[in-house]
């Protein structure tokens, strides 16, 4: 079972811009790290992709369901979760519309517009941290 984000560690996530993520190889290296847009909502860490669903990033976090994060401040191993129905299932209650406010709020409306489309939510990660 994973962890909670202590409150200092939402704190450096939720004030960088960007949190740059990497996904193991098989051999146990990482991957070459990956900026990514981020908010913090309700005491969790969420990130969504706009595009290259299958392949990149993306696709091997889903696959492998774990992977590295890292913020100023900040590095830690985390638990991938889907949460907006990429992994087959649709995203269930208000978390999408909530998930697209916390970005409008923090990117601005025209900035989180490749964000909150219908494509990018789907692909909407809760990161967990692994203690």
């Amino acid at each position: 079972m994973s962890s909670s984000w202590r409150p200092d560690e939402l704190d450096l996530v939720e004030r960088a811009h960007e949190l740059e993520i990497a996904v193991r190889r098989p051999d146990g290296t990482l991957r070459r790290w990956t900026p990514v847009w981020v908010v913090v909502m309700d005491g969790h860490v969420h990130v969504r992709s706009w595009y290259r669903r299958g392949t990149g990033w993306f696709g091997h976090a889903v696959t492998d369901r774990l992977a590295r994060v890292r913020v100023p401040g900040l590095e830690a191993d985390v638990d991938v979760v889907d949460v907006g129905g990429a992994g087959g299932g649709p995203a269930t209650g208000d978390l999408p519309e909530r998930v697209d406010a916390a970005y409008r709020a923090k990117y601005g409306r025209q900035g989180a517009a490749s964000m909150v489309t219908p494509e990018a939510v789907a692909t909407t990660l809760r990161l967990d941290p692994t203690r």
